[in-house]
């Protein structure tokens, strides 16, 4: 006797999912050299020791404020100043791929970065570049007369303030006593408000530069220690030749123009 019986409904789901698996389950053959696979635990090591392997962070942080303005003084951030001045071969060693160096002078407590010369970097310069900048991370930024001027004479009162306090004191100096000294070299306008204006645009000028800070409430300025490299004695020598130069230019045009009144002002 034939008895007809219900086949059970297979899902056609179940099928997917069997197939599925019976895919992604991996095939290894007798014999194989194919290396099994192995769970992905030697990849959550390898991130592990690369964060291990990072510098640490207060040597990190003291680099980066360097790169990012370029000096560093004890009387602002102390801790940092305290890295730089106990790790400078380290720093030293991370800067020189970038034609860089920290100097430190410990007296006045300041940490700057300079580009190495030639002979340190110990390369001659490429032909093309040797009459122009051709650092690719540092750009050099050109003061105008005018500024050079207030230059020369905060690094004067800055000097006068260390002969008479040491070094590493601190210098402020009142605008009003600045403005006199501008005036030897530069001729005033006739309005006492737009000298000062002009002149608290120089000193604005300055500051972006690192050499004094800003005007404060009374009317006082402190004079940074980093106005005694950027402004060394080469640089003031050349300043002092470029004076003569426009004054030797003047003197002969008010000769050929028998001292007339038009004069370019400097």
């Amino acid at each position: 006797m034939t008895s007809n019986q219900k086949q059970p409904d297979v899902d056609l789901f179940d099928q997917w999912a069997s197939a599925s698996a019976s895919l992604a389950q991996p095939q290894s053959q007798p014999g194989s050299d194919a290396p099994d696979i192995q769970p992905n635990v030697e990849l959550a090591g390898s991130d592990s020791d690369s964060t291990a392997e990072r510098t640490a962070p207060a040597l990190r942080r003291a680099v980066q404020e360097l790169l990012k303005h370029g000096s560093l003084e004890r009387s602002a951030k102390p801790h940092l100043f305290a890295t730089v001045q106990n790790r400078s071969a380290v720093i030293g060693a991370m800067l020189e791929p970038f034609d860089l160096q920290v100097q430190i002078d410990e007296l006045r407590g300041l940490v700057f970065l300079t580009v190495l010369t030639d002979d340190l970097a110990g390369e001659a310069v490429p032909e093309e570049d040797e009459d122009g900048w051709s650092h690719p991370l540092v750009f050099r930024q050109r003061l105008t007369l005018e500024q050079s001027l207030l230059v020369a004479i905060l690094r004067r009162e800055f000097i006068q303030h260390e002969q008479e306090g040491g070094l590493g004191v601190t210098v402020r100096i009142a605008v009003d006593d600045l403005q006199p000294q501008l005036d030897v070299f530069m001729d005033r306008s006739g309005s006492e408000t737009q000298d000062r204006k002009r002149l608290l645009q120089l000193l604005d000028n300055l500051r972006k530069h690192g050499m004094v800070s800003e005007v404060d409430a009374q009317d006082y300025v402190l004079i940074r220690p980093m106005i005694v490299h950027l402004a060394n004695p080469e640089n003031l020598q050349a300043l002092l030749l470029h004076l003569q130069r426009v004054a030797g230019g003047e003197i002969a045009g008010d000769a050929v123009a028998g001292n007339g009144d038009d004069r370019e002002d400097v």
